[in-house]
C-alpha cells in the first residue's frame, strides 16, 4: 500500500475508485465500504484510493475538543494494508481545509487531484463546510464531472447501527464485549512495560505496568479485564486492572497493569500488545491485603473459566 501525504506526488493517470472518511476503528461498517471499494475496483480495473484526515476533523472544527481515538494512525495504516487497499491519502485537516464547501472539495480533490471515476460512500456520509456533501450531491455533480457513486448501507448488530461513537461509548462504559462485536475483532492497544511500585509481586501476583504508545487512545472504564497479551512474539492471557489503586493509595494518574498468567520473567522495556476479551468486575477498594488477595484469586479462577471457553 502506498501512503501519500504530499498530494502533488499522486499519480493522476490512475483510474481511481475513491472513498473518503476518518475511518476511526475500522469497524464492520467501514469494512463493508472497503469491500465495495475493492469489488468495484476489480470490476472496472481501477485502483482503490482511501482518503483520510489528520488530525481528526472534529478536533479542528470544535476547538478544545479532546476526542479519544480507537486507532492510532500506525494501527490504521497496518489494518488498511492488511485489507488490501492500494493507496492511502492523508490530508492535513486545517481551518482552511475545513472552510471548503462540498462543491469545492469535489472539484479540487475528488476530481482535480484524485481523478475519481467512482466514489464509494457510507450511508450517512456528509462533507464540506456547508455539510451538503452527501450521496445525492455526489451523484448530481458526478453527472457533470464524469464519475459515478455507490452508497453502502449501514451495518447493524441486533438492530443497532454500528458507529465509531457507539464503540467509544461502549469502551468508556466498560462494555468491551459490545465494542469487540461492532469492531469485528478484539479492541487493543500497545505500549512499553515500565517499572511500577511492584506491590503485585509482594502479594504473589506480579504485574506488568503499561505506558501507552498513543496517549489519545480510548482507555476502557476503570475495572478488571481478561486480556490476551503479545510480547516478543509470545502470547499469554492475563488479568488487567485499570484504575487508581484505591486499596493502596488514591492516585491522580491512571495505572494500567496486567498480571500475566503462568508467567514470571523480566520484560521491562519491552513492547506489549493487549487485546480486551471480557470485563470481570469494577475496581474496588478493599479493607485489607487478605481481602484483595482473595479477590484476585477469584478473578484468576473466573479468568481461567473464560479462557477454557474461548480455547475449546
Amino acid at each position: 500500500m502506498k501512503v501519500l501525504r504530499d498530494l502533488e506526488k499522486f499519480d493522476e493517470n490512475i483510474k481511481s475508485i475513491v472513498t473518503v472518511g476518518t475511518f476511526d476503528g475500522l469497524h464492520l461498517g467501514h469494512l463493508s465500504i472497503l469491500e465495495a471499494l475493492k469489488r468495484i475496483s476489480k470490476d472496472v480495473k481501477g485502483t482503490t484510493v482511501l482518503v483520510t484526515f489528520e488530525p481528526h476533523p472534529r478536533t479542528v472544527v470544535s476547538k478544545n475538543y479532546e476526542l479519544k481515538m480507537l486507532l492510532s494512525f500506525e494501527e490504521k495504516e497496518k489494518l488498511l494494508n492488511s485489507f488490501g487497499i492500494e493507496h492511502l491519502i492523508v490530508i492535513t485537516f486545517t481551518d482552511k481545509f475545513a472552510n471548503l464547501t462540498s462543491d469545492e472539495f469535489i472539484k479540487e480533490y475528488i476530481v482535480g487531484k484524485f481523478n475519481a471515476v467512482h466514489m464509494v460512500v457510507g450511508h450517512d456520509h456528509k462533507f464540506g463546510k456547508d455539510r451538503l456533501g452527501d450521496e445525492q450531491k455526489l451523484k448530481d455533480v458526478g453527472e457533470t464531472l464524469n464519475f459515478t457513486v455507490t452508497s453502502v448501507p449501514a451495518e447493524t448488530v441486533d438492530g443497532e447501527i454500528i458507529s465509531s461513537t457507539i464503540i467509544r461509548n461502549s469502551l468508556l462504559n466498560g462494555n468491551v464485549e459490545k465494542a469487540n462485536q461492532f469492531l469485528g475483532r478484539y479492541y487493543s492497544f500497545s505500549g512499553i512495560i515500565v517499572k511500577g511500585a511492584q506491590r503485585g509481586r509482594t502479594l504473589g501476583f506480579p504485574t506488568a505496568n503499561l505506558k501507552l504508545d498513543f496517549e489519545k487512545k480510548v482507555i476502557p472504564k476503570k475495572g478488571v479485564y481478561l486480556v490476551k497479551c503479545e510480547c516478543e512474539s509470545e502470547i499469554r492471557f492475563g488479568i488487567m486492572n485499570i484504575g487508581y489503586r484505591p486499596t493502596f493509595e488514591e492516585r491522580s494518574e491512571l495505572v494500567i497493569e496486567t498480571h500475566l498468567l503462568n508467567f514470571d520473567r523480566d520484560i521491562y522495556g519491552k513492547r506489549m500488545n493487549i487485546q480486551f476479551l471480557n470485563r470481570l468486575r469494577d475496581e474496588k477498594k478493599f479493607g485489607s491485603m487478605d481481602e484483595l488477595i482473595h479477590q484476585i484469586e477469584d478473578d484468576k479462577k473466573r479468568a481461567i473459566e473464560l479462557i477454557n471457553i474461548l480455547v475449546n
